[in-house]
């Protein structure tokens, strides 16, 4: 099995662009993905100024990936009212999730869909209980995990950006692929929007 090492962030618009070639990596079942949190975004509210510049962004990837941007998630973005980032609590999600059994794959994308679809306040732990609930996990194990995870997530994240500085990842996301002892970088966005070759690539690999 070969091993991939994945360096994302939940609120990271390019991450959520890359939903579709991270699924189809998970469903081969020559490659390992080892999940890496970076931390992007400490929690705080972004700046009216900024929101636009989130937008074009957006809409970059959108038209790169072709990737989905929800028109609530859009309306969020847009509004006058407080709009609120957190990438701490939707990381501490994510691995409580895995802990509680789903595919990480899915937990990531089920929180990515959450927030550049439905446009939810991620930012807040009943919108991802609420999440939890709708991929069948119990409420109660749910709400006893999270309050014991935030340690394990700042743990995992401090690891990753570790690793980050060793490998010299700078960005979100980035795919390296560990093979007899060589760390080599995988070009995805070379097949964004481009599934059947990203999935004949990376069956060239293995």
């Amino acid at each position: 099995m070969v091993k991939v090492h994945y360096f994302f962030d939940p609120m990271c618009g390019w991450c959520y662009g890359a939903t579709s070639l991270i699924g189809i990596l998970a469903e081969m079942t020559e490659f390992e993905i080892h999940y890496h949190p970076g931390g992007m975004i400490p929690k705080r509210a972004i700046d009216p100024s900024f929101r636009q510049h989130i937008l074009q962004a957006d809409s970059q990837i959108a038209a790169m990936t072709n990737t989905h941007f929800g028109e609530a998630y859009k309306a969020r973005v847009a509004n006058s009212g407080e709009f609120v980032l957190d990438s701490y609590l939707p990381t501490q999600a994510f691995l409580v999730g895995i802990e509680m059994g789903i595919e990480p794959h899915l937990m990531l994308k089920t929180i990515q869909e959450a927030h550049y679809q439905d446009g939810k306040e991620l930012d807040k732990a009943e919108a991802l209980q609420a999440l939890a609930v709708s991929l069948g996990l119990d409420e109660a194990t749910w709400k006893v995990k999270m309050a014991e995870a935030t340690s394990t997530m700042m743990e995992e994240i401090q690891e990753s950006q570790k690793l980050m500085g060793r490998l010299q990842v700078s960005g979100f996301p980035t795919l390296i692929i560990e093979k007899d002892g060589q760390f080599v970088r995988l070009p995805h966005s070379s097949y964004y929007g481009k599934p059947a070759e990203w999935e004949a690539y990376l069956v060239s690999l293995t």
